[in-house]
């Protein structure tokens, strides 16, 4: 039997995929949202967990790091990604995570279901649709400090906020944001927190 931990916050597609699931004999499904999710991977330990990777939380980036993979040098969980190619910086995360799968949420079930049994068994399973996510993921222009900075920037915080949060200096934090406008083609800071939320890279 295979346990499988369904994470979506689509209530009515998290519902619906998982009586899908569960129609199967080798598998029992469980679902909740992303904010439930880190609780419920470390309480039940699932097979494999199953996560969209579109999150509703207030930055739009799923919390894979809190989905607790490893704990005291085990594997808790082996992750599979609902995702779509034309958000790379989220494969990124992903693929950083140390996810095993990598489902196209424009395929079919069918193809969840067989990404679900090979993940299960430790074996790599990906969308061949999601090859040119793949590749602009690679190209993917920012550091993780650019990151750090941008994803402060993108919540509101002052160049002096910035600095103070990342122990920087004020003219390195605007140093950073200039290579951010420069490396992601924007014409200034909004624009750049525009380019990089739409890419997934935020």
């Amino acid at each position: 039997m295979i346990q499988v931990l369904l994470v979506h916050d689509g209530c009515l597609v998290r519902s619906v995929l998982a009586q899908w699931l569960s129609r199967e004999p080798d598998l029992r499904v469980d679902d909740v949202p992303w904010r439930r999710a880190s609780r419920h991977v470390r309480a039940l330990r699932p097979d494999v967990c199953a996560a969209d990777l579109d999150c509703s939380d207030t930055a739009g980036i799923p919390p894979l790091g809190e989905l607790g993979l490893r704990g005291g040098g085990q594997v808790l969980s082996r992750l599979l990604v609902l995702a779509t190619a034309n958000r790379p910086g989220l494969l990124r995360r992903a693929l950083e995570a140390g996810a095993l799968g990598y489902v196209d949420k424009t395929g079919t079930p069918e193809q969840l279901l067989r990404g679900i049994r090979k993940v299960a068994k430790g074996e790599r399973f990906v969308s061949e649709s999601l090859g040119f996510g793949f590749l602009k993921a690679a190209e993917m222009p920012l550091t993780r400090r650019e990151l750090s900075v941008l994803t402060l920037a993108a919540e509101g915080a002052s160049v002096a906020e910035i600095a103070g949060s990342l122990h920087l200096s004020h003219g390195t934090v605007r140093n950073y944001m200039a290579a951010i406008t420069r490396k992601t083609g924007a014409r200034n800071r909004i624009d750049a927190i525009r380019i990089s939320q739409s890419q997934g890279w935020l």
